[in-house]
């Protein structure tokens, strides 16, 4: 028996999942009929590849070498559908999330003219999957710890650090704090404050910058679900909230923090993916789409000019702005 394709999928879902079960139930056939397969494709290669217990499998000492190479056949396997479904299509998906603005949409297609872009919005976490699923050519997401290394077996991924955002208040116009240069922590107990649901991806920053807050509890009138729901209530309610200075509104006030955090809005696609200088391309032009967008927020692209060493990898934009 030749070792083909399906039959490193089956010896490496079984790896993934450590169980024979499991695997059966992950590829849909009979537990009996994964273990007849499984036999026959360890008497192909001369030897057991699993040890089973009563908690699952373990690989053996034969397994645990085949099994990472009929992982990576399983990887490039992959690649290669990937690949021909999108040179068949001619389309280039791109994830944002939060919302995604018509001038990234025009962007991405000026930088490739001979391919139909398509975007779309999600959650970081699901672009990310849809990354790694195929489904999605590349996506642009906050927060690199996001991005989190794939079960063995899935497509590893690459990334490239768009910018370095601060974190910022958000007030309504004409605020008493609108026109600081610069807030300290005390400035901030006070507020009335919208905050991020458990869920969201902003949550974990907020709630590090709010253990800065002095003993006061501060009060919260509501937990939004993105950015935007958040700006609202700060507009309507007179609330203040935390937001990266893309994620704001033009109809509130952005205020600087001292000692602020910062996340990294990061493009991410499958490694392998992209020639050399096409992926140079596509990053230059999500760089460069940022650095537009920047100028759009009079307060934070003044900021970036006086403080370029913060934004290292938008040093060449900045210099010749």
């Amino acid at each position: 028996m030749n070792i083909e394709l399906r039959h490193a999928r089956i010896v490496t879902v079984i790896d993934q999942v450590g169980s024979i079960s499991k695997a059966a139930s992950e590829l849909s056939v009979p537990q009996s009929s994964l273990t007849a397969q499984l036999k026959r494709i360890e008497d192909a290669v001369g030897g057991r590849l699993f040890v089973r217990s009563s908690s699952g499998v373990v690989p053996t000492s034969l397994g645990e070498r085949l099994i990472p190479m009929l992982t990576e056949l399983v990887q490039r396997a992959d690649m290669v559908v990937v690949e021909a479904a999108a040179h068949a299509t001619k389309v280039f998906r791109f994830g944002n999330s939060e919302w995604t603005p018509p001038s990234l949409h025009s962007a991405l297609q000026s930088s490739l003219p001979r391919t139909e872009v398509q975007t779309e919005t999600l959650s970081p976490s699901a672009a990310v999957d849809a990354v790694r699923r195929g489904w999605l050519s590349a996506a642009l997401v906050p927060c690199m710890s996001l991005v989190e290394p794939g079960d063995r077996g899935e497509p590893a991924l690459d990334t490239a650090v768009i910018a370095r955002e601060p974190v910022w208040l958000a007030v309504p116009q004409g605020h008493p704090l609108s026109a600081e240069p610069a807030l300290e922590a005390c400035h901030l107990a006070s507020l009335n404050w919208v905050r991020y649901a458990q869920d969201h991806w902003f949550h974990p920053i907020e709630k590090l910058l709010f253990t800065r807050f002095p003993r006061t509890k501060p009060e919260v009138l509501h937990y939004a679900d993105g950015h935007h729901e958040a700006m609202n209530w700060v507009r309507d309610a007179n609330a203040a909230a935390l937001t990266t200075p893309t994620g704001a509104t033009s109809d509130v006030s952005l205020v600087p923090i001292s000692g602020t955090e910062s996340t990294e809005m990061v493009m991410v696609w499958r490694s392998g993916s992209f020639g050399r200088a096409t992926l140079a391309r596509l990053v230059e032009t999500v760089r460069s789409y940022y650095c537009a967008y920047a100028r759009t927020i009079p307060r934070y692209w003044a900021w970036m000019k006086d403080n370029p060493a913060d934004f290292p990898e938008l040093l060449r934009y900045l210099r010749t702005a």
